[in-house]
């Protein structure tokens, strides 16, 4: 199996009920290149048109038929993936192929990082990306798709710096499709919408969930569940999260004390909120702040 191979197929394949987990590129630290980018007609032949279900642990793919069709299996349950379409598999979906003999198209493979460093970070884009989805393929999706392929197979200057642009433009272009196409994840993200603007306006009164629920006119219960789906987060740690996004704006972009941007955050204790920022992102404030002063 030549070096490519390895980016379907296996290197140090581990195995847990059954289902293996790929070790791929982008899954170490001296991964070769920050995406890679093939087409399923030179890798998909080569196995009988049929890639086993599998797993990959911080790997996003795409996969996108220009030609033919495939039968998908997703989580256990079996999809139809047509001509014209683009399937998206987030790390840790259990997913397996079986293409008809010449589908053509591409399958592009993104570390977490790549993905995760798209800004601004949102409820809506974290929740479109949660979970696997499909989507037709746009004019503008074709394009983007055809020129990462160009930028991956060339030496020009600058090239990780285009492949990173390029996949966030395509991941923000099915993202937007799949949240346009979803009525209920459409309020949901309203929902969330006003969440933040409450939390926005009232993080100096130390709100609890029941507050913000009460200020929205749902029940607590229906509020976390809707952050579950949308963000991935109970109620409680979306609100966390949220204070400690503004307060990583105040650190870095202000000259307030750490007690003082504590206070305005609803934090009485300043040891408090420091202890919570460090777990929030791993490192105490004044570190925080240490590294936007030193640029």
């Amino acid at each position: 199996m030549d070096q490519s191979s390895k980016l379907w197929y296996y290197s140090n394949m581990s195995s847990e009920k059954h289902i293996p987990s790929f070790t791929l590129f982008g899954e170490t630290s001296d991964f070769p290149d920050v995406i890679h980018v093939e087409r399923i007609w030179d890798r998909a032949r080569l196995h009988d048109w049929k890639i086993t279900p599998h797993r990959h642990e911080q790997m996003y793919q795409l996969f996108h038929l220009a030609r033919g069709h495939a039968e998908v299996e997703l989580d256990g349950r079996r999809e139809r993936l047509s001509q014209g379409t683009l399937l998206f598999v987030p790390p840790r979906t259990v997913h397996g192929f079986a293409f008809a003999q010449g589908t053509e198209g591409d399958v592009l493979s993104f570390p977490s990082p790549v993905i995760k460093a798209m800004q601004p970070r949102t409820s809506a884009l974290d929740g479109a990306l949660q979970h696997p989805f499909m989507v037709p393929a746009t004019d503008v999706m074709r394009t983007t798709i055809a020129q990462l392929m160009i930028t991956f197979q060339s030496g020009e200057s600058f090239r990780t710096h285009l492949l990173v642009a390029f996949s966030h433009a395509l991941i923000a272009a099915i993202a937007a499709a799949r949240h346009d196409t979803d009525p209920a994840r459409a309020e949901g993200d309203t929902l969330l919408d006003r969440l933040n603007r409450l939390i926005a306006d009232h993080h100096e009164s130390n709100w609890r969930t029941a507050d913000y629920a009460d200020a929205l006119s749902v029940s607590a219960g229906h509020l976390s569940r809707t952050c579950r789906k949308i963000a991935g987060l109970s109620a409680n740690a979306f609100i966390e999260h949220s204070l400690m996004t503004e307060a990583c704006r105040l650190l870095a972009f202000t000259q307030l004390p750490v007690a003082e941007i504590g206070y305005r955050l609803g934090f009485s204790d300043p040891a408090y909120f420091s202890r919570r920022f460090r777990a929030a992102r791993g490192e105490a404030p004044s570190d925080y702040r240490a590294r936007f002063v030193a640029n």
